[in-house]
């Protein structure tokens, strides 16, 4: 069993503790503390999920550097996380048993939430990922790796769907036979069947060219974003492993789908899901004066699609997992997966009933930033 305190002294040879932290899906998270009272982050990459763990940190390496180039936002405090070295200079450590380690710097007096709590709390959160896209928005799409193929990519996760759909149905355990009888299951494949040829929209607008790739987060959930103790302001995006090509409207659309649910994807209280319009007004308040400079028409006009899209995709690949035997995201109890999912369709259907005022609200918003 691998020795985690003595990994961390790869990187810090002063650590003197070391505790699990934070509520990832993927990654094992531990916060190391030093006997001179500084801290790090170490992180050992799930290898499962991320295959090319060193393309991760060349990517993060060329978007650090990018932006060091930048002028700093205007704001008290802005500080991403930083790769921190081995004492023999590499990105990382592997161990005996092939394990992928890194460790990024600790942003003190800050903190993530798991939902969001009110209007200002979302409004950060647009503004944090307005920020960062902006910094990065000129770096060079062709210096990153694409170190999850298919992330994203609504025919990769139907077709993922449509091997683990047979799977499950020809399951002949007791189990498999009660699950196939449940209203969730019926419901969720009825949400796809009704919902499949609609949701590559994002990847259509792409085929013909109405959008296009630029460097992105890819995966702004709002407890990605990095919260100040004492002035409320955000002052940090984490969770840097998805920095790659793609478009701008995923990361847009997953910080709106998970912001605006103030009852967070984990709730049990299913039939009380709802988007909050409000909640996505602050958002885009404070997200699309940080990316007029960069954005098309098009980006704008497919901003509601996007929210919609996210909320489908992320049920999908919940639901989809649910089927396989929770082989993807981490689970803290059986029907955790199946769960998610319903959230998430949940969701999806108030936002596709309020899809009128949503329009007229982007509309509005895009026209006076």
């Amino acid at each position: 069993m691998t020795d985690i305190l003595d990994i961390a002294t790869r990187f810090e040879p002063d650590a003197e503790s070391a505790e699990p932290f934070g509520s990832g899906n993927i990654n094992d998270t531990y916060l190391i503390r030093a006997h001179n009272g500084g801290k790090l982050i170490l992180q050992r990459i799930n290898q499962s999920v991320f295959p090319y763990p060193k393309l991760i940190m060349a990517n993060m390496r060329a978007m650090m550097e990018h932006v060091a180039t930048q002028p700093a936002p205007s704001v008290p405090r802005w500080e991403l996380p930083q790769v921190v070295p081995t004492r023999n200079g590499q990105d990382y450590v592997i161990d005996a048993d092939d394990e992928f380690w890194r460790a990024i710097t600790f942003v003190e007096n800050a903190r993530t939430y798991p939902k969001v709590k009110d209007a200002r709390h979302a409004g950060e959160a647009g503004f944090a990922l307005g920020t960062f896209q902006r910094l990065i928005s000129d770096l060079d799409i062709g210096t990153l790796h694409d170190t999850l193929p298919g992330f994203h990519i609504m025919p990769h996760y139907l077709q993922n769907y449509d091997q683990g759909l047979p799977t499950f149905e020809s399951g002949v355990s007791d189990r498999a036979r009660e699950n196939r009888e449940r209203a969730e299951i019926r419901y969720g494949i009825q949400v796809v069947a009704e919902r499949r040829a609609w949701a590559t929209v994002l990847q259509d607008a792409l085929a013909i060219g109405q959008l296009r790739e630029r460097p992105i987060h890819g995966d702004p959930k709002i407890d990605n974003i990095m919260i100040d103790d004492e002035s409320g302001r955000a002052v940090s995006i984490i969770d840097l492993d998805t920095v790659k090509p793609g478009l701008v409207q995923y990361d847009i659309g997953d910080c709106l789908r998970s912001s605006c649910n103030p009852l967070g994807e984990d709730t049990l209280e299913i039939d009380q899901v709802t988007f909050e319009p409000d909640l996505c007004e602050s958002i885009l308040r404070g997200y699309l004066p940080e990316v007029r400079q960069f954005y098309s028409p098009e980006d704008y006009g497919y901003l509601f699609d996007s929210v919609r899209v996210l909320a489908f995709e992320m049920g999908l690949r919940f639901f989809t997992d649910y089927l396989k035997g929770d082989v993807y995201f981490k689970v803290r109890y059986p029907e955790h997966n199946l769960n998610r999912a319903m959230v998430q369709w949940h969701l999806m259907e108030s936002i596709e009933a309020q899809e009128p005022q949503i329009r007229k609200m982007i509309r509005s918003l895009s026209e006076t930033s």
